[in-house]
């Protein structure tokens, strides 16, 4: 076993655990689900059939991460977020056929007790605000906050607010530059 699991986690036969990864307490790993290496995830989770983590990404407690979900590289799940696969879910119809997709894009933020309605895909270092419903995609970098969710800024790679002047922002941590063209975010350098 190239994983830790604490002993009160359960992992399914039929799941497949990168190197390094870290599952805590009475947390749950389903069947044909893919976690990269290096994940970290906290207490009382639940991995079903057919997520895909990436590397790195970081479940924090309460989180339960639905089929259609996919994270890329780096992706942070804050506290008790949640995700949803169905657009109208009723105990009396199983609704299994019609689950949406939901794609989480590379070094995203979701915050703690942040909504997210299926089929709509967060793009890369997007940030979502703690509390937030999100009910329409995310582009790259975008400060999502409120419910419904309002775009409020951008952010950086490096999760600061970017403060753009003549479309141009500076990254007050790295020096990383920023340029906004066409209501888009993209990276300079590094």
């Amino acid at each position: 076993m190239n994983y830790y699991a604490h002993p009160t986690a359960i992992i399914d036969d039929g799941c497949e655990i990168g190197q390094g990864v870290k599952i805590w307490h009475f947390s749950h790993i389903m069947p044909g689900c893919k976690i990269g290496d290096d994940c970290n995830i906290g207490q009382n989770c639940v991995v079903l059939p057919e997520v895909v983590l990436g590397k790195n990404v970081r479940i924090q407690n309460n989180v339960s991460v639905y089929t259609g979900v996919t994270c890329d590289d780096d992706v942070f799940l804050g506290p008790s977020c949640v995700f949803t696969n169905v657009i109208n879910p009723r105990s009396a119809f199983n609704r299994k056929s019609e689950y949406k997709k939901t794609h989480v894009g590379k070094g995203a933020t979701i915050g703690a007790n942040a909504t997210i309605v299926c089929g709509n895909n967060i793009g890369e270092y997007a940030f979502i605000g703690a509390g937030s419903v999100i009910t329409k995609s995310i582009p790259p970098y975008a400060l999502m906050m409120g419910n419904p969710a309002r775009q409020t800024g951008w952010m950086s790679v490096h999760g600061h607010k970017l403060a753009f002047k003549d479309h141009m922002a500076t990254c007050p941590e790295s020096g990383w530059h920023y340029k906004l063209e066409d209501g888009r975010v993209s990276k300079v350098d590094e």
